[in-house]
């Protein structure tokens, strides 16, 4: 993770100086702010995070879930009871980055909320639950401002594990049962309790992340250290004859992996982005 850091704030270095040099001389002072890297833009920060969050997701979703299943690993919500011998889903295995997310600085929140959850404390309400319905429909983020000032960013979260849909179909729990596979079952939703972040403190929220996504499979991997069926824990990942688990640095390799090129780009490209504000 340092490794990555120094690469982000070279590249920001580099980027202000070069505007710094070539800017008109009467830039106003918020534009030479900007200019110089000093600010991003609030959702260029959360497209960075939720990038992060995907790749986390789809890794474990696929390769531990998904391969864990061959090689006959076990997975529920009630992983973490005593005497238990299995490993968090996917949508907890969220929930538990969540939450070492909010032991870090800047307090960045991250839920999955719907409007069909398994728990209803998740149901969106009020404007959220409006600005979901045209999400579904459009498949496109959402980003809004309450009235306190706190920048919400919502991304539709896409069945595309049959695994998932039968989980929320089946469970006793679920107000739905006909989930198929590519519905728009809720959204990833990130709060930021500030306004634009300057770029030391969106490197600092993309390195929590990374560390947050890290303890988050570290759990599992306590958890899984004692099971009564030994678990390989190394550089394998589990399949079909193979109980085993990559161990935090091999998974998180891959995590890097596929987030550090999409990251770098959703920091350092501004794109226009339409957004709500709470009266």
């Amino acid at each position: 993770m340092t490794m990555f850091r120094l690469i982000l704030a070279g590249v920001f270095s580099t980027i202000g100086l070069y505007l710094l040099a070539s800017a008109p001389p009467r830039l106003p002072d918020q534009g030479l702010a900007k200019a110089t890297g000093r600010t991003i833009e609030a959702v260029q920060l959360f497209d960075a995070v939720n990038t992060i969050n995907e790749a986390a997701r789809t890794i474990y979703t696929r390769r531990i879930v998904g391969g864990g299943l061959k090689a006959g690993l076990k997975f529920g919500e009630d992983w973490a009871d005593p005497g238990v011998e299995k490993g968090p889903l996917p949508a907890l295995f969220l929930r538990l980055t969540a939450g070492r997310m909010e032991t870090k600085p800047p307090r960045l929140g991250l839920y999955l909320g719907s409007d069909a959850p398994i728990n209803k404390s998740n149901l969106f309400t009020e404007e959220q639950a409006e600005v979901f319905e045209t999400l579904k429909r459009d498949r496109a983020p959402a980003f809004l401002t309450s009235a306190n000032g706190t920048q919400v960013a919502m991304y539709p979260d896409i069945a595309m594990a049959g695994a998932c849909v039968t989980c929320h179909n089946d469970h006793p729990d679920s107000p739905k049962s006909n989930w198929k596979l590519n519905d728009v079952m809720g959204a990833t939703t990130w709060t930021l309790p500030m306004g634009n972040p300057g770029t030391d403190q969106a490197l600092d929220t993309v390195a929590a992340l990374f560390d947050a996504v890290e303890e988050a499979y570290q759990l599992y991997l306590d958890r899984a250290a004692g099971f009564s069926t030994p678990v390989l824990i190394g550089t394998d990942w589990p399949d079909v004859g193979l109980m085993a688990l990559p161990d935090a640095d091999t998974f998180m390799a891959e995590v890097r992996a596929r987030a550090s090129g999409p990251v770098l780009s959703d920091l350092l490209t501004s794109q226009p982005r339409t957004t709500e504000t709470s009266q």
